[in-house]
């Protein structure tokens, strides 16, 4: 049953490979494509309930035992990222069907699609710090395809400066990752945890500070908090919606993960570092919210919104409690579900009015209520609104504030809220309401064959606040390994 973990990495690079050779057959691409989808939602299914049953689950790919080998670990926070990874590529697969374009799904779309899956499944699975790098890389590279794939003039500009900072980002991975090998002399994180502990006894070394700074700095390129956040705006702007419903939802919260799982792991004893983490999350909030009040393109508005949510779990993770770990750990998984849906709604309107400018688009609640009050429930969700999925997490990180004394803190968490609603209620009322018009094109829409896909999250969203009670069990697991990194070293170090 351990050889489990590795399903959600093989399942996806096999269909990668085997859709290669089907690029000319759509039908069969999209056959094939969705039930390697229900197979990888259901290995993770198994495997959440294996830790859940189990404990962290860990796998030696190679006959060397860790930490001399290749590692897969995967504790109750991965094998949740990993389910819900899972979860939002089935449904921006089955909307890409109605979306994407012939010409595209020709161009190899879905191994693409199915290889930045094993890139994101397999940074959340990885026991060892170098193949983070590695899955990081793969995940990276598959996403530069689906930036350019279409070959618009926006997709082909804005790829040049992701291409750039990613490039820059990873050889700084590289550089953290020497150096901190040259510290501690092993790259499998449950042992790196345990050599820094031993280093640290009498206080922490500089250099190792240096080295959480690095670390922060090119997880926090990825992640796009501030002020790293500058490639972003325009990069997930040029996009489809599926693609950039991928992007939002899954590549800036890997950054996030990455963020967690070595702070709390490995840098846990520097006091200072998680300070600064907590001042650029705070500030993330801050200036996220400022774009997404600021702009009257909807794209624009939810992808500062995507820097809100990083600024919030970030903040949770720096406040290294209890409370606002767990919240910070709900909160995580609800915004990859609800950043999803948003996007996909989002690549509706723009089907059926042909403009993203909130300007220009006015009164469709008439002929598309539908969409419409889907888009307000997720509004509601994205906002924190009792009782819908962003209101459990939001409320633990900013309890986790209190108790810390992070008072600042926890007020602006909680005042982004009312702003973030603001945001988005923006796009409902302009959008939805008012003058009633008409839009070349939009009969060509298939507005209803779209809605599933977003209605499915928004749906699983709302169950995940309502039915909270019965969900938090796994995320307090979850949140323990990171509070006590003990449990993550013995159980991959077998001491």
């Amino acid at each position: 049953m351990t050889n489990l973990i590795i399903l959600p990495i093989l399942i996806p690079l096999f269909t990668g490979v085997i859709l290669i050779f089907l690029n000319k057959n759509i039908k069969a691409q999209r056959v094939f494509a969705t039930v390697s989808s229900i197979g990888t939602i259901v290995a993770a299914w198994f495997i959440v309930q294996k830790v859940r049953s189990d404990g962290i689950q860990s796998l030696n790919v190679s006959s060397w035992e860790a930490p001399f080998g290749i590692t897969l670990v995967s504790d109750m926070l991965s094998a949740l990222l990993v389910l819900t990874t899972s979860l939002l590529a089935f449904v921006c697969l089955i909307y890409s069907f109605r979306s994407i374009g012939e010409e595209r799904e020709k161009h190899y779309y879905y191994a693409v699609f199915n290889f930045l899956l094993v890139g994101v499944n397999g940074a959340f699975t990885t026991g060892d710090i170098f193949n983070l790098f590695v899955f990081f890389e793969v995940m990276l590279m598959s996403s530069y395809v689906l930036l350019v794939l279409g070959g618009t003039k926006i997709q082909l500009r804005e790829s040049i400066k992701y291409l750039l900072v990613n490039v820059i980002s990873s050889a700084l991975f590289v550089i953290a990752v020497a150096y901190l090998y040259s510290v501690v002399g092993t790259l499998n994180m449950a042992h790196i945890s345990s050599r820094i502990n031993e280093i640290s006894g009498s206080g922490m070394p500089g250099i190792l500070s240096v080295i959480a700074v690095l670390f922060l700095i090119v997880f926090g390129l990825k992640g796009a908090i501030f002020p790293l956040y500058f490639w972003m705006p325009g990069s997930y702007y040029a996009p489809p919606a599926p693609v950039l419903a991928l992007f939002g939802a899954l590549l800036t919260k890997v950054g996030v993960y990455s963020i967690t799982r070595t702070y709390t792991l490995f840098f846990y004893h520097d006091m200072d570092t998680f300070g600064l983490l907590s001042v650029l999350a705070i500030l993330s909030i801050v200036l996220g919210v400022i774009g997404a009040i600021a702009y009257w393109d909807i794209k624009n508005i939810i992808i500062y919104n995507i820097i809100v949510a990083v600024g919030v779990i970030l903040y949770g993770i720096s406040l290294l409690n209890t409370a606002s770990i767990t919240g910070a750990v709900y909160y995580l998984i609800h915004d990859m579900i609800i950043k999803a849906a948003l996007f996909l709604l989002l690549g509706i309107i723009i089907s059926i009015t042909g403009t993203s400018n909130l300007r220009n688009i006015s009164g469709m609640i008439s002929r598309y209520p539908g969409l419409g009050w889907t888009f307000f429930i997720a509004a509601l969700a994205l906002a924190g609104i009792p009782p819908l999925s962003g209101f459990v997490g939001k409320l633990l990180i900013v309890q986790g504030g209190f108790e810390g004394e992070h008072y600042i803190g926890a007020f602006i968490t909680l005042m982004s809220s009312l702003l973030v609603l603001f945001s988005v209620m923006k796009i409902f009322i302009n959008g939805f309401w008012g003058k009633d018009r008409t839009y070349q094109g939009e009969e060509e829409a298939p507005v209803r064959r779209l809605l599933i896909a977003p209605v499915i999250l928004v749906v699983i969203s709302a169950l995940y606040g309502i039915g909270s009670e019965s969900i938090l069990p796994y995320i307090t697991q979850a949140a323990d390994t990171l509070i006590d990194p003990a449990i993550y070293i013995d159980a991959v170090l077998k001491e």
